[in-house]
Order: C-alpha cells, then sequence, then structure tokens
C-alpha cells in the first residue's frame, strides 16, 4: 500500500469518533484515491469543504475518503488567527504531491507569510497569486506578494493601456508568474495572461448566447472616425458610423463619449473573425415613419441642401429626413448636367413634395413649379421687364419677374466681362431691367437677356418717335405754320 494512502487513512482515523470509526473496504478507498490522483493535472481548481485543522496543515475533503493538505500559513489572519474552520467551502488549487500527500494552494487569496517556494509551487502549478502593486519602476510595476518583491511590466498589467499608470498603485490583483529565476530574485508577473484567459471564457459563454436580430448593453470603449466600439461583455462589437444614428454626417463623438452604457442590435455576428457589427438607430425610433403625415405630397417644404450628386440634390428637411431633388425637377430654366450648376452646398431651398415610399425610405422633391389648371401669364418675347435678382449661380443668374414666376439670364447674355463676379456686381434683390428672348409654356420658363437691353430702350423710344410723328400728320391741328398758309388760303381763318 503507498505511503499517501497510510497518510490519509491515519489521518482519517485521528478525526473519527468511536460513534462513525468502522472498518474500511480498503481495497475500494485504494482504488477511489488512485482515481482521483490521476484525475488531478497540476493548477487545476477544485471546490472542496475543510475537512480539519491539525498541526502545520488544513485538510480539505476530496471525497471517497480522499483528503488533500492546504499550508495552514494561507489561514492564518495578522492577529495569528485561523480564519476556516470544519465544513467552510472553499476553492483550492492542485499543486502536486510530495511526501504522499496531494498538496493544495489557496494563493489567489494572498497571506503575509507567503514564501519563495509557495510562488514557486504556483509557477511550475500554473495557478494564480495574489499581489498588491506597490509602487512603480523602470518598465513596469513592483508588486507585493506578502514580504516577496516582484515585477510586473506595463504591457502585461492590462488587456490595453487604457488607464494611468498611477491608477493601478495600490491595487491589490490575482497575477500569474510569468518566470521565476535565479531562485526567485527575478519574479515576473502576469496580470494580462489572467484576464485574457478569463475573457475567453466569457467569449465562448457568448457564442453560446448571442445571435443576430437580439439587443445587447454595453459600454462604449472607443470612438474612431469609422464607428465605435462598444464591449458586451467579453467581447467587442463595432458600431459602423452609419449604423449610429437616423442623422446622416453626424460626427460619432458628437452622440456617444467613451464609458456610455448603451443598448444596441446585433446585425451580423462572424465568430471566425471574431466581428460583432451592431446598430444603435435600430433600437431608436424611425423618423422617417412620420412622414407622410409631416410632408404630404403637393405640400411645399423647405431644407437646406446636404449633398449634390450627379443625379441630384439631397435637402435635408430636420434631423434624420433627407428628400431628393432629381436633377430632371430641378426647374434651373435649362437643362444642366450636374446640380452643382444651379444649387450649392448648404443653400436654403422651396420644394414640393412629389412622392413618398416608406419602405424604401424615400422623399422626392421637386423645385420645378406646379402647373395648376389656370395658365400662368407669361410675358411676351422682346418684352423689357423690371425684375429682382433671386439667386446666382456658376450658369447665369434667377430673376424673380412676378410672384410665382421667375426667369433665367444666361451668363452670355449678362452683358459683362468674362470672369466678371456676379455676386459682388449683383447682391440678392437688387433690381435689374432685362429682355425677354425666349418663352416655354409647357415648362413655365422664360428666358430673358440683359445685353438687349439697350437696344429694347433705343427702340422703344424710336417707336415712339415714329408713332408720334405719324399722329401728328394725321391730326389737322397737328399741321404747324404749313397747315395754318393752306387755312388761310382757303378762308378757313377768320
Amino acid at each position: 500500500m503507498s505511503d499517501e494512502h497510510i497518510n490519509n487513512q491515519e489521518n482519517i482515523e485521528e478525526r473519527s469518533t468511536p460513534e462513525t470509526g468502522h472498518e474500511e473496504d480498503f481495497a475500494k478507498l485504494f482504488e477511489e484515491s488512485a482515481q482521483l490522483l490521476k484525475r488531478l493535472e497540476p493548477g487545476q481548481r477544485v471546490t472542496t469543504r475543510i475537512a480539519g485543522v491539525s498541526g502545520d496543515f488544513v485538510y480539505i475533503d476530496l471525497g471517497g475518503k480522499s483528503e488533500g493538505v492546504i499550508d495552514k500559513k494561507e489561514f492564518i489572519n495578522d492577529e495569528g488567527f485561523v480564519t476556516v474552520q470544519d465544513g467552510d467551502e472553499i476553492e483550492a488549487y492542485f499543486l502536486s504531491v510530495e511526501g504522499g500527500s496531494r498538496k493544495f494552494t489557496t494563493l489567489i487569496h494572498s497571506f503575509p507569510s507567503i514564501t519563495l517556494q509557495s510562488i514557486k509551487d504556483a509557477h511550475d502549478a500554473d495557478i494564480p497569486i495574489t499581489g498588491k502593486v506597490s509602487g512603480e519602476l523602470k518598465g513596469g510595476y513592483e508588486v507585493r506578494v506578502g514580504k516577496v518583491r516582484c515585477f510586473c511590466p506595463y504591457s502585461q498589467m492590462d488587456l490595453r493601456g487604457s488607464k494611468d499608470a498611477g491608477s493601478y498603485i495600490g491595487e491589490t490583483y490575482a497575477f500569474k508568474v510569468l518566470e521565476y529565476k535565479e531562485r526567485g530574485r527575478n519574479i515576473i508577473l502576469s496580470r494580462r495572461a489572467l484576464l485574457e484567459k478569463e475573457l475567453e471564457k466569457e467569449k465562448e459563454k457568448l457564442k453560446e448566447t448571442l445571435t443576430a436580430g437580439m439587443d445587447v448593453a454595453g459600454v462604449v470603449r472607443s470612438i474612431q472616425k469609422f464607428g465605435v466600439f462598444v464591449n458586451i461583455g467579453g467581447i467587442d462589437g463595432l458600431i459602423p458610423l452609419s449604423e449610429l444614428s437616423w442623422i446622416k454626417g453626424e460626427k460619432a463623438a458628437n452622440l456617444v463619449a467613451i464609458g456610455d452604457e448603451i443598448t444596441a442590435r446585433i446585425m451580423d455576428i462572424d465568430w471566425a473573425r471574431e466581428r460583432i457589427t451592431l446598430s444603435l438607430k435600430a433600437v431608436l425610433p424611425d423618423p422617417f415613419l412620420a412622414v407622410p403625415e409631416k410632408y404630404p405630397v403637393d405640400s411645399t417644404v423647405f431644407g437646406s441642401v446636404v449633398r449634390l450628386e450627379s443625379f441630384g440634390a439631397f435637402v435635408n428637411l430636420e434631423p434624420g429626413i433627407d428628400g431628393l431633388i432629381p436633377i430632371s425637377k430641378l426647374g434651373a430654366g435649362r437643362r444642366i448636367n450636374h446640380p452643382k450648376e444651379v444649387l450649392e452646398t448648404g443653400q436654403q431651398v422651396e420644394a414640393r413634395v412629389v412622392d413618398i415610399s416608406t419602405e424604401r425610405r424615400r422623399l422626392t422633391l421637386s423645385m420645378e413649379r406646379k402647373i395648376v389648371m389656370e395658365k400662368v401669364d407669361l410675358p411676351p418675347i422682346g418684352e423689357l421687364l423690371e425684375t429682382r435678382v433671386e439667386r446666382v449661380i456658376s450658369s447665369g443668374i434667377i430673376v424673380r419677374i412676378k410672384e410665382g414666376l421667375t426667369g433665367f439670364i444666361p451668363n452670355v447674355e449678362m452683358g459683362t466681362l468674362k470672369g466678371s463676379n456676379h455676386n459682388k456686381m449683383f447682391p440678392v434683390g437688387s433690381s435689374m431691367q432685362a429682355v425677354v428672348v425666349a418663352v416655354d409654356p409647357d415648362r413655365v420658363r422664360v428666358t430673358l437677356s440683359r445685353t438687349k437691353v439697350d437696344e429694347k430702350i433705343e427702340l422703344d423710344s424710336y417707336t415712339r418717335y415714329r408713332d408720334k410723328v405719324k399722329e401728328e400728320e394725321r391730326s389737322p391741328e397737328g399741321l404747324g405754320s404749313l397747315g395754318e398758309l393752306l387755312k388761310s388760303k382757303l378762308g378757313l381763318l377768320s
């Protein structure tokens, strides 16, 4: 029979009472002990109960009348008293078999009188120890494990270097013994190794519970230009910038802050690449659902141009609500190749709602005037008009002819030098004379010219003079001195 078994049996007999003591089946006891010994690996954690305290050891129950031993020093407080008693449940780590006894430790709960041998045992069995960060050294921290000085590099203190170095000093943490060299003169610890191990456990749990479409709570960990990283318990999920808000173009820093607790919806999970895509706007009310009621078809809306594309202009009506004015609906008075010819970003515009698609989240607008049953009275070609500048664009000037009617003066008809700054020369609201050179009744468009103003004025002046002369020639009272002479000869004058 092994020494280990004999020692264990002697300990059992010492703590047995006449009422409970009886002859044991030694073959069965030996078999159970052998099986347990075979299962235990160095560093393996077990949950057990205190079976007794004797001499320098605390005995723990391993089941089947098998026991392990823990150095009693681990349970002595600063006043010298043992802090456990029979029946207390504890967690311990298996170290090795020494002298026929299975040796355990609870070094995760460090004690003042810890020895170098205890730290070596923890290193050999790959189990954690507890130490207090006592100060900062070159390249890392000094950690006191009991009275033993150890070293933890900066890179091994945390998963990420997000904290100030001084914030760790004075704190007590669990550490893994990375290296034990020079008989304990060089002991290197790592807190990060334990955190990574716990992180992996949490990830495995998450894999069993997380599914696309579910809402999860998390804490904002990092804000980047492309989105926000959120810790959802063991793993980070990314909220892309487009999924942060219904408001397009909003900066992430204006919406969330590091440390914020938020709820987001899982959009996609890729465990092979350890990527989880989240959406914050998916759990927020969609403002577009109110569009049909707030902006019905044919209603007039006002907004700001936020983006110009080759196919049209996007106009923001309110946070989260953008409408599109197709290039064919810009109503600039002529065919255009790009919206930038008639609009610019930031410009305030008035438009009409022509179509709404809630399913596709599309709001279509038009800047063309709606033709009602009554035909708009358009001025005839050649008429000289008094107008007011409404908008200066790259291709010319849009002027207001009258209420509900605008006209367009191309640059070539402005009569100014090439490269002139029309914005300065003709500010919005200033008056301007122009001549009608083209009219499109179907599209309600009027094209004007400033270069023909002088010609029109001269022509009108000549026409008025000519008409006056003709009128005088036709009037008997308008014959002048020659007429009077003729009347005299004819005896018509008294």
